[in-house]
């Protein structure tokens, strides 16, 4: 048996989640972390000797050029994921890019045909997708062993210091609830349930004109709806809970990322625990390498489709609460 080879990974941004990625790929077979990017040199040469990467850059076209990096990850903050996604798939680099994918549909859209046009990999991290306890429950529901999904109920929220200029509640850095952590339920939603017939949402618009909080009701044709909460101004359970016709299936706190999961039946309650010792994003890491090696160019589980369909989601939403970003 001949050894898979090694995947050389860059990173552009050198954010909070960049720092749990680079962790994580320690525990990927194969996985280098071969480069870092940052505006700020001495911000990328810190990172890079935190996490032994020697190759360092201060702009992000340096990297996206490097002939030695087989697939860049994207951790900017949200209103930069197109400009620096179509930058790198010019450059003929597989991307994994953070989520939301891109600010809209359009821009979505201008990256998928990027990607064919170039003939290389391109992805949305929703890493929760490949999580441990995430796709045991999608194995339940598609199992239909406890019938079908008649309810879900999915809320993310959080409380921060209130800063303008923040990436949280600055409206020029795509800040707000819902392409922050309100991509979270709507995920879990579409994942589960498919894409709704009826969709209706209220927030609340804060000073800096995005949203503070989010609630969103989706109607199934088959009967079922979702209830879906986010906020950026108060602290929530986080927790997703699967109404079926023979059982309850709750995601423990916080269900996006790794955790537990509850399920009730017939008056018994039965929690399974699930051994992730990681921040959970070598998950995501493992399958980019391997659609990578398998030479394929788009996911076989986070499609086209379903980041055409989540953006799409997104953008019906922001209409509905009638938030727009330039």
């Amino acid at each position: 048996m001949h050894l898979k080879r090694s995947i050389k990974w860059g990173i552009i941004g050198c954010g909070k989640i960049a720092h749990k990625f680079a962790n994580d790929l320690k525990a990927v077979p194969n996985a280098i972390l071969y480069a870092v990017a940052s505006r700020d040199l001495k911000k990328a040469q810190d990172f890079g000797k935190k996490y032994q990467t020697s190759t360092c850059y201060e702009n992000y076209e340096a990297l996206s050029i490097d002939p030695n990096i087989d697939v860049i990850y994207i951790a900017t903050p949200h209103v930069f994921h197109y400009e620096n996604t179509l930058m790198c798939l010019a450059n003929k680099k597989a991307v994994l890019c953070e989520k939301p994918f891109a600010m809209n549909t359009a821009q979505v859209e201008e990256m998928i045909t990027a990607a064919k046009k170039n003939n290389v990999f391109l992805m949305e991290a929703l890493w929760t997708y490949f999580l441990p306890h995430y796709t045991y429950v999608l194995d339940v529901v598609t199992s239909n062993e406890l019938g079908k999904v008649k309810m879900l109920k999915a809320d993310f929220g959080f409380t921060t210091s209130f800063d303008p200029e923040g990436r949280v509640f600055n409206k020029k850095l795509g800040g707000g609830s819902l392409l922050d952590v309100g991509i979270y339920p709507l995920f879990a939603a579409l994942s589960i349930l498919g894409y709704p017939e009826e969709i209706n949402a209220q927030a609340t618009i804060g000073k800096t004109g995005v949203d503070e909080d989010c609630s969103i009701q989706l109607q199934y044709k088959n009967g079922a709806t979702a209830s879906l909460f986010s906020a950026v101004t108060k602290e929530t359970d986080t927790t997703a809970t699967l109404e079926f016709e023979k059982g309850t299936i709750i995601i423990n706190s916080r269900f996006h990322e790794p955790s537990s999961i509850t399920i009730l039946k017939e008056g018994k309650s039965e929690r399974i625990e699930f051994k992730v010792t990681t921040n959970g994003y070598n998950y995501e890491a493992i399958h980019v390498q391997e659609m990578l090696l398998q030479n394929h160019k788009e996911s076989t589980v986070m499609s086209f489709e379903k980041s055409l369909q989540l953006i799409n989601l997104l953008d019906t939403v922001r209409e509905k609460i009638k938030l727009h970003y330039d």
